[in-house]
C-alpha cells in the first residue's frame, strides 16, 4: 500500500502544484487512499520531496533525484561564478573561489554526488575536497573543467 501511494504521491506532484500537506492529503483521499496528516509529512520525508518556486511567488512540492538537490541549478551557478582555482595532491584538491563563497560552492560539489569526492569542507574562499583516490584526481579535474565550460 505504501509503494502505491507513493507513486501516486510522484504522479500528483509531477502534473499538478501541489503547495501544502493538506491539499496532497485530500488528493491521496480522493485518488482513495486512507491517509493522516502524519502519514503525508512521513511520506514526504521518505520520498525526499522539496519544495520549489513555482509561479506567483508560490512554493511547491518537487521530487529529487538521488544525489540531486531540488536547487541544483542555483548551485551549479553558484559554483561556476565563484570558481577561482583548483590544485590536486594525491586524494585531495583544494578549490579557490571568490571571497566568502567557498562553503556554497562545497555544498554544491556535495550535492552532485560526484563519485569521486567523498566530502568537502570550506571556509572562506577555499574549499578542501577529499577524493577516494590518488587516481580520482585527473577524473575530478576533467570533471570541474567541463562542468565550468558548460555554461
Amino acid at each position: 500500500m505504501k509503494n502505491a501511494r507513493h507513486e501516486q504521491i510522484l504522479e500528483l506532484i509531477r502534473t499538478e502544484s501541489i503547495e501544502t500537506q493538506e491539499v496532497l492529503a485530500d488528493r491521496l483521499r480522493e485518488c482513495g487512499f486512507q491517509v493522516t496528516q502524519a502519514t503525508v509529512s512521513r511520506d514526504i520525508r521518505q520520498l525526499s520531496l522539496k519544495k520549489v518556486p513555482c509561479e506567483g511567488g508560490r512554493q511547491k512540492y518537487a521530487a529529487t533525484l538521488p544525489g540531486q538537490s531540488a536547487f541544483s541549478d542555483r548551485y551549479q551557478r553558484v559554483l561556476r561564478d565563484s570558481f577561482v582555482s583548483l590544485d590536486i595532491s594525491l586524494n585531495m584538491a583544494v578549490i579557490k573561489t571568490v571571497s566568502g563563497m567557498a562553503m556554497a560552492a562545497a555544498a554544491a560539489l556535495d550535492s552532485f554526488g560526484w563519485e569521486e569526492l567523498l566530502g568537502c569542507t570550506a571556509g572562506d574562499d577555499t574549499i578542501l575536497c577529499v577524493m577516494r583516490s590518488p587516481e580520482d584526481g585527473p577524473s575530478l579535474r576533467t570533471r570541474l573543467k567541463n562542468f565550468l565550460k558548460e555554461s
